[in-house]
């Protein structure tokens, strides 16, 4: 089986568009054909043990979350800032017991308010590490990693690392590891898709970061439309249909015509206001993915659902 075409899949969008849901869809889309794919979190609202019905992610575990039905593995993590604080100060100071007695003292609350920089480098380390390691007869781990990353109004401060740290180290392990981070977020091998609902504000806030993320330097791929309202109607017949229809339904009175008319004309101008955030989306010329809505909600075979519709929408990306 070839590899996919990114290791690491950065998936952000505004609060509320779903974006747990698509990351941990995308997981499974990747996890084919026997891959082992970890999924990560680094908000700390252990979402991904609520979104798979597994009990919450604690510490540095890298817990099954779900098997696809092609023998494929889906492996959670919930990655902590101030855990992997600790983690680093044993690493690149020695200061193992040491380092968690000083965080008695708020070690970590002081660094990070005196560097809020530092935070998203010890985040973004974790999953560096994740990407980078290996395991005996493997050339990686994971075949792919899907990082649950924070909101888009936030994600690209948060992705470059390097910018956030230049202030505070410009020699020695911080300045060492944000370049070694920066250099796999610029990679081939990395991507960022970005979820957003087909309205106004998230629209907008999609917008503005693919434009953020633009001098980063941080490839951005697909743009995924979460929670579209199907509809049989193609566009140039939704602009055909009258916005005001008029009904007459036999057996129905005319006072239950026009309450009928009237719920239509409602979804009709929710359709076309769909129709015309899509439209707003097309020149930032990033492949665009199509997620329905689902009335019934999220469950595991709802999940499989868009997994299938995210392998088929993104071919090259889980090949």
């Amino acid at each position: 089986m070839p590899e996919p075409l990114h290791t690491l899949h950065v998936v952000s969008g505004k609060g509320g568009t779903g974006k747990t849901t698509v990351a941990g869809a995308l997981a499974m889309a990747l996890a084919t054909g026997g891959r082992r794919v970890l999924l990560c979190e680094v908000e700390g609202r252990q979402g991904l043990a609520e979104l798979f019905g597994v009990p919450p992610l604690q510490g540095d575990e890298e817990r099954r979350l779900v098997r696809t039905p092609d023998g494929g593995e889906v492996r959670g993590l919930s990655i902590n800032a101030r855990d992997a604080l600790m983690e680093y100060l044993a690493t690149f100071y020695r200061l193992g017991l040491a380092g968690r007695a000083l965080d008695k003292f708020g070690v970590y609350d002081f660094a990070t308010s005196i560097a809020p920089g530092l935070r998203d480098v010890l985040l973004t380390g974790k999953v560096y590490e994740a990407v980078r390691r290996r395991t005996r007869g493997r050339p990686h781990s994971y075949d792919a990693v899907v990082l649950d990353a924070p909101p888009t109004g936030r994600i690209a401060p948060f992705l470059n690392v390097h910018e956030a740290v230049a202030g505070l180290a410009r020699v020695g392990p911080i300045h060492s590891q944000a370049d070694s981070i920066m250099q796999v977020l610029r990679s081939r091998r990395t991507v960022v898709h970005l979820v957003t609902l087909l309205q106004d504000m998230p629209v907008t806030e999609t917008l503005e970061a693919v434009e953020e993320l633009g001098p980063t330097g941080i490839a951005v791929g697909a743009v995924v439309c979460n929670m579209v309202t199907p509809t049989p109607l193609t566009p140039e017949a939704l602009a055909a249909v009258p916005a005001e229809p008029r009904l007459d339904v036999p057996g129905l009175d005319e006072a239950d015509d026009a309450a009928l008319a009237a719920e239509f004309a409602d979804e009709l101008a929710a359709l076309r206001e769909e129709h015309a955030c899509y439209q707003r989306l097309v020149p930032a010329g990033r492949p665009l993915v199509e997620l329905p809505h689902d009335p019934a909600g999220i469950d595991r075979a709802a999940l499989l659902t868009l997994a299938r519709a995210l392998r088929e929408q993104l071919p090259e990306e889980v090949a």
